[in-house]
């Protein structure tokens, strides 16, 4: 937890009007607040707040706003072989989760999932992870937080709603080629999947 609330100090500064932290150098290793400090699940609210907030920026004012303007410039989800194409939100999402996921001093890990994934690398891994999924798709509004044990460590996971909040998302998965007969018709404010945020406890 100590290179989490690293992380979460950074955070202060770069989304601070979305959570007001305290504590930061606190070492509390499990999920019982601290004095004057943070839990994991604070934690992974915060971190949850500053990934939407960059991901619907650059859905909302930047892929959306490309399309409605008729520019050359298109999202497509084979940008990295065609010319004048910028990666989809989701694409831009899953790189940033990687980058964080590489890095062994971020303390923690993030993925986007759904139960209707278009690409395979979205289907959930754990029962948890279905199980939070199902939660938050069925309790609009609510987060799901747990516990699991993978291997031999237990993790904080976050499950989190990642609802359709541009019309360039639910435009590209309604009308995709891979979705199947029983596929969702998505609209504006569905939800489409759940971003999953999992932190170690050992």
């Amino acid at each position: 937890m100590n290179k989490v609330l690293g992380i979460v100090c950074g955070l202060i500064v770069i989304g601070s009007t979305t959570v007001a932290l305290t504590g930061c150098g606190n070492s509390t290793p499990a999920s019982v607040p601290a004095a004057g400090g943070i839990t994991p699940k604070q934690f992974a609210n915060a971190v949850h707040a500053v990934m939407m907030a960059d991901r619907t920026v650059y859905a909302t004012h930047i892929v959306t706003r490309l399309k409605e303007q008729g520019s050359e410039v298109k999202p497509s989800e084979y940008w990295q072989d065609e010319e004048g194409t910028i990666p989809l939100p989701a694409q831009m999402f899953r790189m940033g989760s990687e980058i964080v996921d590489s890095n062994e001093e971020a303390g923690f890990t993030y993925a986007l999932k759904s139960l209707w994934p278009l690409n395979p690398q979205n289907t959930p891994k754990s029962d948890q992870e279905i199980e939070g999924l199902k939660f938050v798709a069925e309790n609009p509004g609510e987060n799901f937080y747990g516990e699991e044990k993978l291997g031999d460590k237990t993790y904080f996971t976050a499950v989190y709603a990642d609802k359709a909040v541009a019309k360039a998302c639910w435009d590209c998965h309604n009308n995709h080629s891979d979705r199947g007969a029983d596929y969702p018709e998505f609209k504006e404010g569905d939800v489409m999947g759940g971003v999953v945020v999992r932190i170690p406890l050992d």
